[in-house]
């Protein structure tokens, strides 16, 4: 991901920094356009932290109304999107730890993943015969059951940066810690999925 929210592009010439200031300055109709540059990519980062679509469409709405309410708060000389990308997590988070009895199930069926072995499942659902969807699928249900098996940080750290290709540094910044914090969050759940995976298939041998 871009290392800064100023970049533009046909359909971004205004930065999010001066919407803000026009938001700010009584011109609401601005933040009408932040939400619209980042409504898909936080309901995907809170699609994948949740694995519930209606919980997924409250969180969004109250992180756009808290981003709103919030805003006089944000530094002018951050990056937006980790501000906003922060809301979003520690919301989620403290759902999820107030629900954590009432989640059983986490699903990741709705995005790309790109963590180990993306690339080997995506050549098997090129074929499209039912032997590669099935292979396709346990392969998908087993990552499904060792990512639920992450606590909740553990969790964010994958989705935000082997989901949603963030930094570490943009990563620190959102989750409020270390970058050295980041990697070894990183690594501890890369190696527990590893574990849980390796455990999984020895199972089903």
């Amino acid at each position: 991901m871009e290392d800064s929210d100023e970049l533009t592009s046909e359909n971004q010439l205004v930065s999010d920094q001066h919407l803000v200031a026009q938001v700010l300055e009584g011109d609401v109709s601005c933040f009408d356009e932040l939400i619209l540059r980042y409504q898909e990519r936080l309901y995907a980062v809170i699609y994948n932290m949740t694995s519930n679509h209606e919980d997924t469409n409250d969180l969004l709405m109250e992180t756009f109304d808290k981003a709103f309410r919030s805003l006089s708060s944000y530094r002018r000389n951050a990056s937006f999107y980790t501000w906003i990308y922060r809301i979003a997590v520690n919301r989620t988070l403290n759902h999820i730890r107030k629900n954590k009895k009432l989640k059983k199930n986490m699903s990741l069926n709705d995005v790309d993943l790109d963590i180990a072995n993306q690339l080997e499942m995506m050549d098997l659902a090129k074929g499209s015969n039912p032997e590669s969807v099935a292979v396709l699928t346990d392969l998908q249900k087993k990552l499904n059951e060792s990512m639920q098996k992450l606590s909740e940080e553990h969790r964010a750290v994958v989705v935000l940066h082997d989901i949603e290709g963030l930094s570490h540094r943009d990563i620190a910044e959102i989750m409020d810690c270390t970058e050295g914090t980041v990697r070894s969050r990183l690594h501890y759940a890369h190696k527990n999925l590893q574990k849980y995976l390796s455990k999984i298939w020895n199972e089903k041998r």
